[in-house]
């Protein structure tokens, strides 16, 4: 077992270490470059055909369900628990400049996910019983002819999609409720093991009913509160982004417990921050994505761009600059006597800003992301799994999805979550050969667009 864990560590070190980073943030600049960074000079477009069209039912084209209520399945995995305790984990140790690093992987993350999802519509299938099937494996296979890739890339997010998205959930919402209204861990996941079995159970036109409700709620609820605890110090905000734009060029001086950073620290806890957030370059938000409804794949894109903007730019940021704001980051927890991070720093950071309720507000918030990230990774780990194991396989993997929920609340197979955030890294490979590979395709079918659907 410890030999395992020793060469997991190795592993685990290279696919989320800088050579991984500067890939992943290298696709997105050279794809940008070849788009003529389409997430930026066409950005008021973007909005204005998807933000602006979020309650427009009506689409043309195929698919199984809205293009809003794709990007909401997309979104209830990317918006996660780690845009609350990671986003503070990053300032923790990579100091303020961190999020300025976070807010360029975004940048160019909007255009990686704009080719990912641009693929999975071009290369999805439709199945005899109307489903519509895609994402990296799919592209893999019918775009570069690398079927033995393909089935990798879907092992690989089967077995991944246990951990990121199932048991470091559950965990993160026992602890929450644990902590904050002292609930048992096992009843805990019990009953988040039964609502989202609910759920799950129903298939994509379920999870998608149910977050396209969910995932604005949860999201307006998280905005609002961050919005007050910043408001409470809006004197200091100015500081607070001068902090943010000096110390990523700079790197951050000791404060109390906190050793203080150098840029290249800021720059690696920020890209991989932004990247693990967004999840651009690791090839999940497409499998959702391909099962839009809509008349070319480049307008389904178009709801990628957004989908990283309200996920880094938007709620990590909202994040950040309360935990920046209140001051909450230089400071020692008097039960640990270390610095505050993750979870507990965000909390502090709200509690100091809203006194009393401040701490439920991210104990909820924890609840509501970690919930629809359970729901969104479902999806996507049993379409992995389809895709290599067959039609058979789909009501097995979601009973094992739900019992692993308890697991994980309770903390039992640690291990798992160990080795599945690694396997989750090793997506990108094969996902980016993908990307990379058929680049070409990007292209053709982003100029075809706007010289001929662009104005529809």
């Amino acid at each position: 077992m410890n030999m395992l864990l020793e060469i997991n560590d190795v592993i685990n070190r290279i696919v989320w270490g800088p050579p991984m980073l500067v890939l992943l943030l290298g696709t997105g600049i050279y794809l940008s470059i070849r788009t003529r960074f389409l997430s930026i000079f066409k950005f008021g477009y973007i909005l204005k055909n998807t933000l602006f069209k979020i309650f427009k039912k009506e689409q043309a084209g195929e698919g199984e369900i809205t293009p809003f209520q794709a990007l909401t399945t997309a979104l209830a995995s990317t918006v996660g628990t780690g845009n609350i305790a990671g986003v503070a984990t990053a300032i923790a140790l990579g100091g303020p400049g961190a999020i300025f690093w976070m807010w360029v992987s975004a940048l160019f993350g909007m255009t990686t996910k704009f080719g990912e999802i641009v693929l999975s519509i071009m290369y999805r299938e439709k199945t005899p019983d109307d489903r519509y099937l895609g994402g990296p494996m799919y592209y893999i296979e019918k775009g570069l002819g690398f079927k033995w890739l393909a089935v990798v890339f879907s092992l690989l997010g089967a077995l991944a999609a246990f951990g990121i998205g199932n048991m470091v959930q559950a965990n993160s919402v026992a602890a929450a409720l644990e902590t904050t209204f002292g609930a048992n861990k096992l009843i805990t996941g019990i009953i988040l093991a039964i609502t989202a079995g609910a759920v799950i159970l129903g298939g994509i036109k379920r999870i998608a009913l149910v977050t396209e409700k969910l995932v604005p709620i949860m999201a307006t609820f998280y905005i609002i509160g961050a919005l007050v605890v910043i408001f409470i110090n809006i004197s200091d905000f100015p500081d607070t982004i001068s902090l943010i734009f000096s110390n990523a060029f700079t790197g951050t001086a000791a404060f109390g417990g906190f050793a203080g950073s150098t840029i290249a620290t800021a720059m690696r806890f920020g890209v991989a921050r932004g990247i693990f957030s967004n999840e651009a370059g690791l090839g999940s938000a497409p499998i959702a994505h391909a099962t839009a409804t809509t008349d070319h794949p480049v307008r389904q894109a178009l709801w990628g761009i957004f989908e990283v903007f309200a996920d880094t730019i938007v709620i990590c940021s909202l994040t950040a600059f309360a935990v920046i704001n209140s001051g909450a980051w230089k400071l020692i927890d008097p039960i640990t006597n270390k610095m505050y991070t993750g979870a507990a720093l965000t909390s502090k950071a709200f509690d100091m800003g809203i006194p009393v309720i401040g701490g439920y507000i991210v104990s909820v918030g924890i609840l509501l992301f970690a919930f629809s990230t359970i729901l969104g990774w479902a999806f996507y780990g049993e379409r992995c799994a389809e895709f290599a194991f067959g039609t058979n396989i789909i009501t097995f993997y979601r009973v094992a999805w739900i019992l692993f929920i308890v697991v994980g609340a309770i903390g039992g197979l640690e291990i798992i979550w160990i080795v599945a955030d690694t396997l989750n890294g090793l997506m990108a490979i094969p996902n980016l050969i993908g990307l990379l590979g058929l680049s070409g395709v990007v292209i053709k079918l982003t100029k075809e667009f706007f010289a001929t659907k662009a104005d529809n």
